[in-house]
């Protein structure tokens, strides 16, 4: 949940959607994103809109934790009145920040009940929530699981603690492997490992070992992301400094190839361009949801929310989103009615991230051109082309933003 938001017309006070959005509304799948804000500390490298109890202080009890349940489901309730009574079962649930489990396990089932309540729960949904590993035990993980959540998100990053350190993330290296342990231990089928490669310092042994802890500890989903500098971050400030080197393009595409060979050959297949499962169960079906445009709503500081080509996001400060809420008025801060040529040009954005890739129909007569040549040079696959798809090839992704570039021209 990047911090930055975007300009936009305002929303009525109530939240109500145009009509255009509402037409087919349950025809499409449904989601629910819930942000939750509040870290331990903060990394250097994070540029999500997120708060540290120190940085609250002045807020008040508006933006404590302890009342933070209460405003998610204010806001679930909300999103009920504003949709209607349209049958809306939930496919995805997806709790993220910050660091969700810093809140007790109680709020968070007490939030997936209000969507249960509000909503219901499409048979076999998925329910997940980031953790983060020093935050959650047993007994916690096994509250989650008892209260209907069945995946769960680790940031574990690296197994190195020099990496670790220079990312500022405090858990302990062999904790988030434990915690995959302890998640299988209480029933969660579904587990997955966050890792960043391209660290200043890091060593492609470092990224590797890193690599070997997180398939040795038994995850079915592993994401493993570029280490990118976010300006206004710490990270940032040291690299304009001259204390960090700034990151190697050349670098990311060696770590890549490498996350590829590790994981392929341990039986994870990639299905998004940062993402691996070792089976089209073990996909996180909440972002697959984001990736092809589906409705979603957002719940949370500075959340997104996206239904039938409106996109609107919430006011960003804590304090400003529960005091939308308690005047009992839509904390939504700005929206956008999407062009059809802005949905288009997202499709083609998202989806050619995908292993299945995009539509040909979708592109125009230059962005045909554009896939033909990128074809010859080995971008697309030859496959996937003959049946009307663009799919990037190996060495595609590892130059995906280009020749997305060149396809939406």
């Amino acid at each position: 949940m990047p911090s930055a938001l975007p300009d936009g017309e305002p929303l009525p006070s109530d939240g109500s959607l145009p009509a255009s959005a509402l037409e087919g509304l349950g025809g499409r799948p449904f989601g629910f994103y819930l942000h939750v804000p509040y870290c331990a500390s903060r990394c250097g490298y994070c540029d999500f809109n997120t708060y540290t109890a120190t940085e609250l202080r002045s807020s008040g009890a508006v933006a404590s934790q302890e009342t933070y349940a209460d405003n998610l489901v204010a806001e679930i309730r909300l999103a009920r009145r504003v949709l209607g009574d349209v049958d809306l079962p939930v496919e995805t649930v997806f709790l993220g920040g910050g660091t969700p489990t810093l809140l007790p396990a109680a709020d968070l089932v007490k939030a997936l009940a209000a969507i249960r309540n509000e909503f219901g729960l499409a048979p076999g949904a998925e329910v997940s929530t980031e953790a983060n590993p020093e935050s959650v035990d047993p007994a916690y993980l096994a509250e989650l699981r008892a209260g209907g959540f069945n995946r769960l998100s680790f940031g574990m990053q690296s197994a190195k603690p020099h990496v670790l350190q220079l990312l500022d993330r405090h858990h302990t290296p062999g904790r988030p492997e434990a915690c995959v342990a302890e998640a299988r231990a209480e029933g969660f089928e579904h587990v997955n490992l966050d890792l960043i490669y391209g660290t200043p310092g890091e060593s492609d042994d470092d990224w590797r070992a890193s690599l070997d802890a997180a398939i040795g500890a038994g995850p079915d989903h592993v994401s493993a992301y570029s280490l990118i500098v976010e300006d206004g971050t710490k990270l940032a400030a040291r690299v304009k400094r001259g204390e960090l080197p700034m990151i190697d393009d050349d670098v990311h595409a060696d770590r890549y190839l490498i996350a590829e060979e590790a994981l392929s050959a341990a039986g994870f297949s990639w299905y998004e361009v940062s993402n691996w499962a070792t089976s089209e169960a073990s996909r996180c079906r909440h972002n697959e949801l984001y990736w092809t445009g589906a409705d979603w709503w957002g719940a949370g500081p500075g959340a997104h929310s996206h239904v039938g080509g409106v996109r609107w996001w919430n006011a960003k400060h804590p304090a400003a989103y529960a005091q939308a809420l308690a005047e009992q008025r839509t904390p939504g801060q700005g929206r956008e009615v999407l062009p059809e040529e802005d949905r288009r040009v997202e499709r083609i954005l998202l989806e050619l991230r995908l292993r299945e890739g995009c539509p040909l129909g979708l592109l125009t007569a230059d962005g045909l051109r554009a896939a033909e040549r990128a074809l010859a040079d080995g971008l697309l696959d030859e496959a996937a082309y003959a049946d009307g798809r663009a799919a990037l090839t190996l060495r595609g992704r590892l130059l995906a933003d280009g020749v997305v570039r060149d396809l939406v021209d």
